[in-house]
């Protein structure tokens, strides 16, 4: 555990940890123990289930994969536990065959829509772009997996395939309407660095990401600080900031308060 993050350890998944113990801008921090953030739930063993659903509480899961990777890899051990309801809210952004673990191609009329970048520029942006690119192609479940995240009834997880780029997205989003500091939701979306290794481990024994993976060095995989603050700078430059954003798609105060005293102390 570090300032940052308070990891979960489990047998069948390694990129576990607890939303809460961040620094807020009023000087608190988020509450733990109601909202985790998660790589693939597939692996997870009995004793795994007995700690998520019997000590944690879980109750609701949200299910960033496309419908491509739920097929493939199938709906995970969770969906057989009846205490626990599972909510599929797909981005539908994929960089791969299958899945976003890196974008094969930019393309930056369509991906980095809102101003002229140089060629030094993109190596950095790759993924800002396709982050940008959830929120432009599917804002309903960016708003729904929130809703879900804000509910009362039981803690909730929220994951993708390796719990960095579309759960760091929506994470990130949690974090901000809960008023977190732009230095502690940076600083939570790195700490996946810390556990890179595992999770490329466990996602290159599926055919459905190995391709993908193999594409390129592990440390191409790495999320970078730059990755996550250009993501918000941008929603700052376009729309005044991410509330702004979710308030134009539907994002009201009352779904703003729901999540904030879920992850507020």
């Amino acid at each position: 555990m570090n300032n940052f993050t308070r990891w979960i350890d489990l047998e069948g998944a390694v990129n576990v940890r607890d939303l809460g113990g961040l620094a807020t801008v009023d000087g608190g921090t988020t509450r733990s123990g109601r909202v985790y953030r998660s790589d693939n739930l597939q692996g997870l063993t009995e004793r795994d289930i007995a700690l998520l659903v019997g000590e944690l509480k879980l109750r609701h899961v949200v299910d960033l994969r496309s419908g491509a990777e739920v097929s493939l890899e199938g709906p995970g051990p969770l969906t057989v536990v009846p205490e626990v309801s599972i909510h599929h809210h797909t981005l539908f952004a994929e960089g791969g065959r299958h899945t976003d673990v890196e974008a094969d191609t930019i393309d930056a009329d369509r991906v980095l829509p809102w101003q002229e970048r140089a060629e030094e520029d993109l190596a950095e942006l790759r993924v800002t772009g396709f982050y940008y690119s959830y929120l432009r192609d599917r804002p309903d479940s960016v708003l729904a997996a929130l809703r879900v995240m804000a509910g009362d009834d039981g803690a909730a997880v929220v994951h993708c395939a390796a719990g960095k780029d579309r759960t760091g997205v929506v994470c990130a989003l949690a974090l901000e309407v809960a008023g977190a500091t732009r230095e502690a939701i940076v600083a939570d979306y790195t700490a996946t660095g810390e556990r890179l290794e595992g999770i490329l481990a466990r996602l290159r024994s599926s055919a459905t990401y190995r391709d993908d993976l193999d594409s390129r060095p592990a440390d191409d995989h790495r999320p970078r600080p730059e990755y996550i603050e250009q993501f918000l700078g941008v929603l700052d430059d376009r729309f005044g900031g991410p509330l702004p954003w979710l308030a134009s798609h539907g994002w009201t105060e009352t779904d703003s308060q729901a999540l904030r005293s879920r992850l507020r102390d």
